[in-house]
């Protein structure tokens, strides 16, 4: 697993390690709050067949968020609004998604948007802001569950299609 995380952060620690995570998840961090509320989702009822853990739900609140046609007004609105009155020391849980999402997240955090003279935003922020907006349009968290379906349909289809080169 790759890590895009700030160095000499001191987050909460998994119990898994680094090494032993797949090279296309990448490590990013998630606010407190919105990770309690991801937690729910992955506890929650409707989470069955195949059950989806953390790297699948992150994925699927950027993949919802980005898909949309004011994606970045709307993340860097939520940024500018109410993230930005938090405290810079609240506390982020360890996690990780994957890589498609991450380089969608990756492309928001080089976009003009996040440049001189505007404030700059890191990868924890944007990953936040995400699943933030996919609870606020969507407390139960069925959209999410249904779009990890989608992104894992997808990832399966892209592995075949390499597979049968």
């Amino acid at each position: 697993m790759l890590t895009a995380a700030p160095p000499g952060f001191q987050g909460f620690r998994h119990t898994t390690t680094v090494e032993a995570l797949p090279s296309d998840v990448i490590e990013t961090r998630l606010w407190l709050e919105e990770h309690v509320w991801l937690y729910g989702v992955l506890k929650s009822d409707q989470n069955v067949g195949p059950i989806f853990r953390f790297p699948d739900l992150i994925s699927a609140c950027v993949s919802l968020i980005l898909s949309g046609p004011e994606a970045a007004r709307q993340v860097f609105g939520f940024l500018g609004t109410e993230l930005v009155a938090r405290s810079p020391n609240t506390p982020r849980r360890r996690e990780a998604m994957w890589r498609p999402q991450y380089d969608l997240l990756l492309e928001l955090q080089r976009s003009p948007a996040n440049r001189h003279p505007n404030p700059k935003f890191q990868l924890d922020h944007l990953t936040t802001a995400c699943v933030a907006l996919c609870q606020q349009a969507d407390e139960t968290g069925a959209s999410v569950l249904q779009q990890a379906r989608v992104n894992m349909a997808q990832r399966f289809r892209a592995e075949q299609a390499t597979q049968t080169r």
